[in-house]
C-alpha cells in the first residue's frame, strides 16, 4: 500500500551553502529564487550592452555578444529545471492516482 503524498513542500529539503566565513542552509525554493533573479540580471545586462552598442556607445561587439550568450545560457538553464520541476510534479500526481 502506498500512503498519499500529503502537503508537499520542498522547503524541506535543505543544502548547505558554504561561503568562506559562514555556512547558511538555504532550502531549494531559496536557491531557485536566487537562480531566477540571477538570469533576470544577466538578460538586464545584455539588454544594457545591446543598447549602448546600437546607439555607439560602446565598439566591442565581443562584450555585447559575451553578454548575449552568458543570458540566453542562463534562461535556457532556468528553463529546463523549470520544465523538469513540472514534470516531476505530474509523475507524482499520475503515482497518486
Amino acid at each position: 500500500m502506498i500512503n498519499p503524498v500529503n502537503n508537499l513542500s520542498l522547503d524541506n529539503y535543505i543544502v548547505e551553502k558554504k561561503s568562506p566565513d559562514r555556512k547558511e542552509s538555504l532550502s531549494f525554493i531559496e536557491i531557485f529564487k536566487e537562480s531566477i533573479n540571477k538570469t533576470n540580471e544577466l538578460i538586464k545586462e545584455s539588454d544594457k550592452l545591446t543598447e549602448a552598442f546600437a546607439l555607439g556607445k560602446i565598439d566591442d561587439i565581443a562584450q555585447v555578444t559575451i553578454a548575449q550568450e552568458k543570458a540566453g545560457l542562463a534562461l535556457n538553464l532556468t528553463l529546463a529545471i523549470h520544465n523538469k520541476l513540472i514534470e516531476a510534479y505530474q509523475e507524482i500526481m499520475r503515482i497518486q492516482l
